[in-house]
């Protein structure tokens, strides 16, 4: 059974990491190669986009630069795009939410 781990990472395009580094989905994970749908594919990647604009460029350990409003909104469409993968692998997939809320 696949496992993956569904966290936001700071200059990477996907949020999804296998527990092997010799996956064959690559690691971290090539959205490619899952059979998930278009749609879902594109979400995980405009979140994991734009997750980068999260970081504080100014001094990356401070806080985010994000408005509280547009801390929330990212934690809820993280949690939808993770909700539907999981629908969209079924039973035969693990997918572990490691993600930090904002």
């Amino acid at each position: 059974m696949p496992h993956l781990r569904f966290f936001f990472e700071y200059g990477v395009d996907t949020p999804l990491w296998p527990d092997s580094m010799d996956s064959p989905y690559g690691y971290p994970c090539d959205l490619e190669l899952l059979p998930v749908t278009p749609a879902t594919r594109a979400e995980l990647a405009r979140l994991a986009d734009g997750y980068q604009s999260s970081l504080n460029q100014e001094y990356p350990p401070g806080p985010t630069p994000w408005p509280r409003l547009q801390q929330e909104l990212f934690n809820e469409q993280a949690i939808s795009v993770l909700q539907t993968l999981r629908h969209e692998l079924g039973d035969t997939w693990t997918v572990h939410d490691e993600f930090h809320r904002f």
